[in-house]
């Protein structure tokens, strides 16, 4: 995740205020830049690094910012600059497992505007959208919603429901999707393989902002979303064609101290024969809360095993600031 450049879109490729039904300053300066330290001991350095930068929208007066969770995991630190160049210390104040929205609060007042959230689901596949990311309009994209669909990540993550654009904005994380009347509907993940008029490109996956209503009250008291956390097993888990094989493991995870191995292809999830890496996904979930045991059969080098991973809460293995 390294950080951001001087660049910019071709001309033609940026939305121009005459050609959009809102206040287009508005929405470009209600993405910030965000740039998150942290340190080197924590669970998810090695992976996502210790220095991470992406984009934050501004989504109340008060100056609550939302992003993409990964940019605030572990962070011991985070600013947001504006477009102004105005840059605030910020508290990372809630990450949701589950959808993947993180929260952050300035510590100070952030002088950018909030842009007011849609419905996703109101926005069609084909219509014309706005990729935004932090630094004015060189750094606004016009694109399509080129599909809505399921989404399985191997880091244990499934969207019901996430939205696909193209063409790609180089820095996706956080970036705000924006549509015609000028509202948030999705925020930036990841960039992603699509198919736009029988090409494949290069594009972006968004979570839907409509996931965020449910839990926002929630996660702003409590840091967390409503109920039980899912049970967890540091199993990064790929489809190579009708296979579930096991790619890596998260050291001293669960599924590491089962003597779960990487190369095993998981056969069944409790006696059930999960028939895409979602559906395992869902069946491990179903099974409980965390500390449930997963009971699994793989197969490892042409031999048939019975494993049982007593699964964990994702939290607890991440790194907290002390409190001495």
């Amino acid at each position: 995740m390294s950080e951001q450049t001087s660049w910019a879109f071709p001309t033609d490729l940026q939305p121009a205020g005459d050609e959009v039904g809102f206040d287009l300053d508005t929405a470009l300066d209600a993405v910030v830049a965000l740039r998150s330290e942290i340190p080197d001991e924590a669970f998810t350095a090695g992976m996502l690094g210790t220095e991470r930068f992406g984009n934050g929208v501004v989504i109340r007066d008060d100056g609550l910012v939302l992003t993409i969770g990964y940019l605030i995991t572990e962070a011991r630190t985070v600013w947001l600059t504006d477009n102004g160049g105005t840059a605030i210390e910020a508290h990372p104040l809630a990450y949701d497992q589950a959808t993947g929205f993180g929260l952050v609060v300035p510590l100070g007042p952030l002088p950018a505007p909030m842009l007011p959230r849609g419905d996703p689901a109101a926005v069609n596949v084909g219509s014309d959208v706005y990729v935004i990311g932090h630094g004015g309009r060189p750094h606004a994209l016009k694109a399509r919603l080129v599909s809505r669909r399921e989404f399985a990540g191997y880091w244990e993550y499934v969207l019901d429901e996430a939205l696909f654009t193209a063409p790609a904005h180089p820095q996706w994380g956080g970036t705000a999707l924006v549509n015609d009347a000028g509202e948030l509907i999705g925020i930036g993940s990841l960039l992603v393989q699509e198919s736009l008029k029988g090409e494949e490109v290069q594009g972006n996956m968004f979570v839907p902002v409509n996931l965020l209503e449910p839990i926002l009250e929630h996660l702003l008291r409590h840091g967390r979303a409503p109920g039980p956390p899912r049970p967890w097993l540091g199993m990064y888990t790929t489809e190579l064609g009708a296979r579930l094989v096991v790619n890596a493991l998260a050291e001293g995870g669960p599924a590491d101290e089962a003597g779960m191995q990487v190369g095993d292809v998981v056969i069944e999830i409790a006696e059930e024969r999960p028939d895409s890496l979602a559906d395992m996904f869902r069946r491990i979930w179903a099974l409980g809360r965390a500390g449930t045991n997963v009971p699994m059969v793989i197969s490892r080098r042409g031999q048939f095993l019975r494993v049982e991973v007593r699964s964990g809460d994702r939290n607890d293995f991440l790194w907290r600031p002390s409190l001495q």
